[in-house]
């Protein structure tokens, strides 16, 4: 765990992925150095307070007080919610997050999970990629590793799997080197709300392109912030402490991808973070936002250009759709037109062989408007809520 989150996450068990924690809790039990700045924040210090907090002080998921936990914004497919209720209750009672990290198309994949925690994420993918897959998860703190080991067995048994096929590594995400991670070794990388707790962002984003296949994806869900905090606010312990004071400018991310070499991110969903009153008070000039994003690895000299692509179905749970991301949405048999790089994941990664192209014999005039901003797409979400809950039609 690299810091203290305000708010519970919107994916599912990683030690990482912290919940929203009451001042009440902050003041009484979190013991943070006087000044926090995000220099500190990624130090061998605060990685000790947080893993004797969630090592030592947090027993179960009743241990943390929560008051503005959100469900997810979008029902959770069967073959999720079936994986979901085999993992066992002591997995999921150290459970400190909500919702779920969970890409399409995982059968047979090599995973690896940034903060894995109690171990309930990885259980879930271990599930979901099957006896050919594989999971690895990382966390650095050890009451959490030995709980999430205890029951390697028991859902290798429970999953009717010959041998186990998920594993659990101490490391620090910033150097997965020194956790003996490999290059190109893994299909996906899923993380939690993790990357806005570390004080080397760019450092974190190049280990996990490192570690990806050419093909490979990071899908992730993170905290981003409008607008660049007041040095005065870097400094007050409380907004350090609820993962504020280094939640990122979504347009640094964009940046980073494009230096780093991955796609342009690709958005998944977006919503509005609530404060608590005194936080409010604190930071009311500021707006933040919880986002999922989709990057991809794909190689310097892939073929890219604009086409149509069809879904030809098969990818588990979702058969006859596959909602890519807030912009695009393929129904089977369909023809879409699509981007030079949303052709080239698409026919490079593992989403290939579900997936026909067509040559566009009449390309658009005009590019789609593409939603890029998470801000943008939660006012859109929230009006539309807004809309649906007013008319009994919804909204013209």
């Amino acid at each position: 765990m690299y810091g203290i989150h305000w708010y519970r996450r919107v994916n599912i068990g990683n030690t990482y992925l912290l919940n929203v924690l009451t001042v009440l809790v902050y003041k009484r039990v979190l013991r943070f150095p006087p000044i926090l700045t995000e220099a500190s924040c990624g130090s061998n210090q605060t990685h000790e307070d947080v893993k004797h907090y969630y090592g030592k002080h947090l027993s179960n998921t009743k241990d943390i007080k929560t008051s503005a936990c959100a469900a997810p914004a979008k029902p959770l497919p069967k073959h999720i919610k079936d994986a979901l209720s085999e993992i066992h209750e002591d997995i999921t009672s150290r459970y400190y997050g909500c919702g779920l990290t969970v890409p399409q198309c995982l059968e047979n994949c090599r995973i690896l999970d940034l903060g894995s925690g109690s171990g309930r994420d990885c259980y879930i993918l271990s599930k979901l990629v099957g006896p050919k897959g594989h999971v690895t998860g990382v966390d650095m703190t050890d009451e959490q590793l030995e709980l999430s080991r205890k029951y390697i067995d028991y859902h290798t048994q429970k999953f009717g799997f010959q041998q186990p096929n998920v594993n659990f590594t101490k490391g620090y995400i910033e150097n997965l080197k020194e956790a003996d991670l490999l290059d190109e070794t893994f299909d996906v990388v899923v993380s939690n709300c993790v990357i806005n707790l570390c004080a080397d962002k760019k450092t974190v984003l190049k280990e996990v392109y490192r570690v990806l296949k050419n093909g490979g994806e990071m899908f992730f869900s993170d905290m981003y912030i409008n607008k660049t905090l007041s040095e005065e606010l870097k400094k007050n312990k409380m907004v350090w402490g609820e993962g504020i004071g280094g939640a990122l400018l979504w347009k640094d991310l964009f940046k980073f991808a494009e230096d780093i070499g991955f796609s342009t991110p690709r958005l998944v969903t977006s919503r509005y973070i609530t404060f608590s009153k005194e936080l409010e008070d604190v930071v009311s000039d500021y707006k933040l936002v919880s986002a999922t994003f989709r990057l991809f690895k794909l190689p310097k000299d892939a073929n890219k250009e604009k086409c149509q692509a069809m879904y030809k179905g098969g990818v588990i749970g979702y058969e006859n759709e596959i909602q890519f991301d807030v912009n695009f949405s393929f129904k089977e048999g369909q023809a879409v037109e699509v981007d030079e790089e949303l052709q080239g994941i698409l026919k490079i990664s593992r989403f290939e062989e579900h997936f026909s192209f067509l040559p566009l014999e009449n390309a658009s005039e005009s590019n789609k408007d593409i939603i890029s901003d998470p801000f943008q797409y939660a006012d859109y979400s929230e009006e539309t809520k807004s809309c649906n809950s007013s008319k009994p039609n919804g909204c013209p």
